[in-house]
């Protein structure tokens, strides 16, 4: 069964895992009679009831439904109840960071058939940390010098339609990017000053040179190639397949499809660059990637996100995610008008979406107008309204399960709300 056919009674539980890890970092808590928490915090007693309203109510931050996807501003994806709890875990014992990623990174190495593997603070660290690494090796003296490139190689090649606002982080090691367009452009754009290749895998059907293509050209030319794959899951055969297919790096983010720390990523891939990402990474002081710590926690639930997803059925998830968006259909197609249908995106959120169309003009309302409406509402809803031609669109990816109805019973209020105005 898919961890979207849990019940909601198992995300309350991840949310009280979570609660009580908190509680427990700060002073250790413990429960008197009733329903009431109550923990001590600088000689005072602190109690909550279960009733009190969550830590976004009581900020007056307003929660989403998510309609959309992984996207980092929608705080990626929900965490697996096993994350919360390996990380609720790791935050009650002290160990050398360095010692938890050589395991962690062997044990997650092992699990995808990979040949090594770190933990990042997310898919742009790894590939700011990639590229250092590709830039100093195994020195020290270069990992300290970084972003100054003095004696050092320089450049990093990308094809001018694989250019994302991501790429700054490769710009932060102070390399410059090499655009380029067709084979030839490639072939010309290597020199010594060459240390990575750069695919940004999202856009591999954009441009002239395909991915197999790029890596043959690396080999070549005896130049790393780094896959920038940070929404690139599901399938999970991709934790894999890109380092099979001759990748030398390729980074994933950890909050999106693999469910796990939202401020965790994994870089995969040859263990003497790993190695390297390490030495330019945090805990050590004098390096570029010191700011992108990621703590003990979130390398046990990177851990314990990839041990849970590699468990799930995932020919069953997807049939669920068909059988929900079977059921939103039917209520939205019944709308005078309306129509819907369904696509599967090629990469990056790979799942089942359903668009809704409509005469805008009929109907007097057009999908950013809808979008908005779904935003402003209460509870407030997030769909895809820009991103894809079909129309207005959304998926139950990351939604839960009883979240479907509220969907499409606003979606058809508003429409069937607007249709009439419009007569």
């Amino acid at each position: 069964m898919g961890i979207f056919s849990s019940s909601r009674r198992t995300f309350l539980g991840a949310a009280a895992i979570l609660t009580g890890a908190t509680h427990a970092a700060v002073a250790g808590a413990r429960v008197s009679g009733g329903d009431q928490a109550e923990t001590q915090i600088g000689g005072q007693t602190v109690g909550q009831s279960e009733n009190s309203p969550n830590i976004y109510q009581r900020l007056g931050v307003r929660t989403r439904i998510n309609a959309k996807g992984t996207f980092t501003y929608l705080t990626g994806s929900l965490i697996f109840p096993e994350v919360a709890q390996a990380m609720e875990e790791a935050a009650q014992h002290y160990v050398y960071i360095e010692e938890l990623q050589q395991k962690a990174g062997e044990r997650i190495a092992q699990l995808l058939g990979v040949e090594a593997a770190m933990v990042t603070s997310g898919a742009a660290a790894a590939i700011m940390l990639g590229t250092s690494a590709c830039l100093t090796g195994m020195d020290a003296t270069k990992v300290s010098q970084l972003p100054n490139l003095t004696g050092l190689k320089s450049e990093v090649l990308i094809q001018k339609s694989h250019r994302n606002s991501f790429d700054h982080a490769i710009r932060n090691t102070g390399v410059r990017l090499v655009e380029v367009e067709s084979h030839d452009d490639l072939e010309n754009a290597f020199s010594e000053k060459t240390a990575m290749m750069y695919f940004l895998n999202a856009a591999q059907y954009k441009g002239r040179i395909m991915l197999d293509e790029w890596v043959a050209a690396g080999k070549k030319h005896g130049v790393p190639t780094f896959n920038d794959a940070a929404a690139d899951v599901p399938p999970v055969e991709h934790l894999s397949e890109y380092t099979r297919r001759g990748f030398d790096l390729v980074a994933f983010s950890g909050g999106k499809g693999l469910r796990g720390p939202q401020c965790a990523g994994l870089m995969l891939g040859r263990k003497d660059l790993i190695d390297a990402a390490l030495l330019n990474n945090n805990p050590h002081e004098d390096a570029i990637g010191r700011p992108c710590k990621v703590g003990k926690e979130e390398i046990a639930g990177m851990l314990a996100a990839v041990e849970r997803y590699l468990q799930i059925d995932h020919d069953a998830e997807w049939r669920d995610w068909e059988r929900r968006l079977d059921a939103m259909a039917a209520v939205l197609d019944s709308i005078p008008g309306v129509t819907t249908g369904r696509f599967v995106p090629d990469v990056a959120n790979h799942v089942p979406h359903l668009y809704v169309r409509w005469d805008e003009r009929k109907l007097g309302i057009s999908r950013e107008q809808c979008g908005k409406e779904l935003q402003d509402g209460e509870p407030s809803i997030e769909v895809l309204v820009d991103q894809y031609p079909q129309g207005l669109a959304l998926t139950p990816f990351m939604m839960k399960p009883e979240e479907d109805q509220i969907v499409v019973e606003r979606i058809k209020t508003i429409l069937t709300s607007a249709q009439v105005k419009s007569e």
